[in-house]
């Protein structure tokens, strides 16, 4: 916000997941920039009624209609909302300045369009939006004036790079880096990806995320849909988007330019950072976080990733080349495919395997409509 004398009015969607819990702390240490209006989450009613008593905002919702009735019996002074489309309709309050979009899934696709459908501004950290819908998505942000700023911490990264640049419209982009953690499986080989077990996949080395996200960074599936959300987010072609294995977290990713110049954006890994860039661009804010001490951390690495270990990583590529519905068989198949993995019903290799059964069997469809996205994604969630 430009005005520093008025307070940004936020809706939190998804309030109760980890990029949730950091919005709320940069609210927290921002109390006179920022105004909670709406909360929202799935079915987290006791950690919703705890955020609803700290922030007073005037509106909330659970997409679990149940769990919304009985939050309605033990709070007051706040409209509750249920079900998907009480979710999706916190996205449309006129007070409303700022959307963070932070559920899992194809579930954010409804209150991302109803933010951009509305003119504001979409804090934007659920990629599978733009994995499922990119063309559409980009074509609704621009026909109402909305705008997009990513939340996740390479998109975020290569959003600076290019601002720092003054070239985020400009040709003179030679190629996107996004840096990769690795996840926890860094430098083991295939056979021994066999008998992992979702604790151990769940054991993220950097990064404190839900477990749906912290599987798909074990299999560099997470790295894969950022390619995808990449493309859209700053008109890349996808044979320009590069990924690297960076383990430390420091290097959030990179831009390459024509003339041989790179720029790169680095901090220590913390949520919080992509999140208040979000909500103040394009102002800088302070943030009560260490300062980066590259001395104290001694050695940067980068390392090509193996697609042969992690297959998810070429799907991605596979599915981005061939657009239309392919990306959101890609997305909903991988979601299926994850949560049978942390219910043991298929082992780690087999999520890979799982996705690419429902890509070849996707009768694919260009230039698909929304309608198209959403009979694909639950097409792919149909059993093999």
């Amino acid at each position: 916000m430009t005005d520093k004398t008025k307070k940004a009015k936020i809706a939190v969607i998804g309030s109760t997941g980890s990029i949730g819990l950091s919005a709320l702390d940069v609210i927290r240490e921002h109390k006179d920039r920022f105004e909670i209006v709406a909360l929202a989450a799935g079915s987290n009613a006791e950690v919703l009624k705890q955020q609803i008593n700290e922030f007073n905002p005037r509106f909330a919702a659970l997409s679990d209609e149940t769990a919304a009735m009985n939050l309605k019996k033990s709070v007051s002074g706040v409209e509750i909302r249920a079900g998907e489309d009480g979710v999706a309709s916190l996205c449309e309050i006129d007070d409303v300045d700022i959307v963070l979009v932070s559920v899992v899934g194809i579930a954010g696709l409804a209150p991302a369009l109803k933010t951009l459908r509305a003119g504001k501004r979409l804090a934007l950290a659920t990629k599978e939006v733009l994995v499922a819908a990119g063309q559409l998505i980009i074509d609704e942000t621009k026909k109402y004036n909305a705008e997009i700023l990513p939340v996740d911490s390479e998109h975020c990264a290569i959003f600076q790079c290019m601002q720092a640049a003054g070239a985020l419209k400009s040709k003179s982009v030679e190629r996107l880096i996004l840096t990769a953690s690795g996840g926890p499986f860094l430098g083991k080989s295939f056979d021994e990806l066999k008998n992992i077990t979702p604790k151990e996949a769940l054991a993220h080395p950097t990064w404190n995320m839900g477990s749906k996200i912290s599987i798909d960074s074990a299999t560099l599936m997470n790295k894969g849909l950022e390619v995808i959300e990449a493309r859209w987010l700053f008109d890349i072609p996808p044979e320009q988007i590069d990924v690297v294995v960076h383990p430390q977290s420091i290097v959030h990713s990179l831009v390459d330019f024509c003339d041989g110049a790179a720029i790169a954006q680095m901090s220590n890994p913390d949520m919080r950072m992509p999140i208040l860039y979000a909500f103040t661009f394009p102002e800088r804010a302070p943030l009560q976080m260490p300062p980066l001490d590259l001395a104290a951390i001694g050695k940067l690495t980068f390392s090509k990733p193996d697609y042969k270990v992690f297959p998810c990583l070429d799907l991605a590529y596979v599915a981005l080349k061939e657009g239309g519905i392919v990306p959101a068989v890609l997305n909903a198949s991988n979601e299926i495919a994850v949560q049978k993995f942390l219910d043991g019903e298929i082992g780690f290799l087999e999520i890979s395997s799982y996705i690419e059964k429902k890509m070849e069997k996707c009768d694919n469809i260009n230039n698909p409509t929304l309608e198209d996205v959403i009979s694909a994604d639950k097409w792919a969630r149909n059993e093999l």
